[in-house]
């Protein structure tokens, strides 16, 4: 147990020399993938569906995680106590369904329709012709986006600033210029390579941080001693009112309305491998989010106070805890983790936002049946991903809230204005393009008013009522407007049935194994 003044972080050669070299792999992987990711749309944003079981499991578990899990959720655990376990209990296991049920109708209609984007799924199964819905779903995905990666940019100078001692604005501006780096060139194939080395270093970090802390402060007992006679209900996951368990576990709304996650689905080479991707990728979210857990309630027990920390900064413990307690070369490889997290997410979103404008502007909206060739679309989504680096950078620079409220901000808006007409469009026949329009607008702009007003914000996490009233809305408009008329074709394809009623899936062809 240490007291006093900020412990300082010690800066080892070693350490910059493993950090160094995680960066310059992630590069590497970048650059091998640029011949695939150039050869058309479909390959530049969803790997041409073509995606390895593995592949899909890990990237779309990491790619939702970001630095709000090993910033942002250590911190709460160290404030918190064990009730911060609620925070991935939610969107632990609605993944896990998802992978399940959701995914595989997604990556059936993605298939049979030539859908590249979320929003292409929404327009083809609502009949979208004259791309009102799509131009407002682009809208929404690059309002909430450019919160969601400023927030990761955000988060690597802090990481920056904790582990090496360099100032925040050059540690947002050293995660932009990787990032920049791998995803204009090496596209969505280059993302989901990254994310999955990126989720072996995770796991890693967040399992050995806490395991080989316990040997300065005494194991596990002393631990345990130790925070229970400070307070005992710090141990008790229970320890929470029903507003605060109801706004935690609710977290997990968010997943089935996060483009960045179910693009992952549509990317796989064989709906047959989702259940497998299931167990894979929910272990994985299992083993991140007790790491996590752990390190906040071992760091909490190494350091008491909050003046301990740099900065007086929750969202630093990680960082410390992690310089504190490897050797060198290992920190290296932590902070690298912590990357790791970042950039999972930032590519990821910027890819969605590129596709937001290119794909779903640009060639759907703006040059409507007309031919536009491939390699215009992909050099127009590298520029776009440019364009967008520097508003997250602008934005980022000026963000001064913490990691982790930014991310569930932008975590609300995007689920709570997607999931709900996605739910209902995927397993609802009635659903309408008018229905889903509705609810979309509605999602997003009760994110956006319950999070600015603070009574309503203290009260309840905005996602929950956004959801709530973002699903409601979608059905009663829908009741009053009419349905497609391709509706029964529609769900012929997503329940997976032949024109003869036969459910077997047919083997991926041959270019997408």
């Amino acid at each position: 147990m240490q007291e006093g003044v900020a412990v300082a972080v010690q800066v080892d050669g070693w350490a910059v020399t493993a950090f160094v070299g995680y960066l310059v792999v992630l590069i590497g992987i970048g650059a091998w993938s640029a011949r695939f990711s150039s050869q058309g749309i479909g390959n530049f944003f969803v790997g041409g569906r073509a995606m390895n079981r593995w592949v899909v499991a890990l990237s779309a578990v990491v790619s939702g995680r970001s630095a709000w899990l090993l910033l942002g959720v250590t911190g709460m655990a160290w404030t918190m106590g064990a009730s911060a376990l609620w925070a991935v209990v939610g969107y632990t296991v609605m993944e896990f369904i998802l992978f399940l049920t959701v995914a595989r109708r997604l990556r059936r209609f993605a298939g049979e329709r030539d859908c590249v984007t979320l929003t292409d799924i929404f327009a083809e199964r609502l009949a979208d012709h004259d791309g009102r819905l799509r131009a407002a779903l682009s809208l929404v995905i690059l309002i909430f986006m450019a919160a969601y990666v400023s927030s990761q940019f955000v988060g690597g100078g802090k990481a920056i600033g904790a582990s090496f001692g360099l100032e925040p604005e050059m540690g947002i501006l050293l995660t932009a210029l990787i990032v920049l780096l791998y995803t204009t060139v090496g596209g969505f194939l280059a993302v989901s390579l990254t994310d999955t080395l990126q989720a072996v270093f995770m796991i890693f970090a967040l399992l050995a941080i806490p395991i080989l802390a316990l040997g300065p402060v005494g194991g596990w007992g002393m631990v345990t001693a130790e925070l229970g006679a400070w307070d005992p209900s710090f141990l008790d996951p229970l320890a929470l009112g029903a507003g605060a368990l109801l706004g935690l576990v609710g977290i997990g709304l968010g997943s089935p309305g996060n483009p960045h996650i179910l693009v992952r689905y549509i990317s796989i080479d064989d709906e047959r491998e989702l259940r497998f991707a299931a167990f894979a990728g929910t272990t994985a979210n299992v083993l991140m989010g007790a790491g996590a857990i752990f390190i906040g309630l071992v760091g909490r027990a190494t350091f008491p106070e909050l003046s301990l920390l740099p900065g007086e900064d929750t969202e630093n413990l990680y960082p410390l805890l992690a310089n504190q307690t490897l050797p060198a070369p290992l920190f290296g490889i932590v902070v690298a983790s912590i990357f790791a997290a970042i950039m999972s997410t930032a590519d990821s979103q910027l890819l969605v936002g590129a596709s937001a404008v290119v794909r779903d502007l640009y060639e759907k909206v703006l040059r409507k049946g007309e031919e536009t060739p491939q390699r215009e679309l992909v050099f127009l989504s590298r520029a776009v991903v440019v364009l967008l680096v520097i508003a997250a950078l602008i934005l980022g620079w000026a963000a001064e809230e913490l990691v982790f409220w930014l991310v569930l901000f932008a975590w609300a808006g995007l689920g709570a204005a997607f999931g709900p007409p996605l739910l209902l469009a995927l397993y609802w026949k009635g659903t309408t393009r008018a229905g889903a329009l509705a609810g979309v607008l509605t999602g997003a702009g009760v994110t956006i008013v319950w999070y600015l007003t603070p009574v309503l914000k203290d009260w309840l996490y905005e996602l929950i009522p956004a959801f709530i009233l973002a699903g409601a809305v979608t059905i009663v408009v829908s009741r009053f407007t009419r349905a497609p008329d391709d509706v029964e074709e529609v769900f012929r394809v997503l329940e997976g049935r032949s024109a003869s009623g036969d459910t077997s899936v047919p083997p991926a062809p041959p270019h997408l194994r």
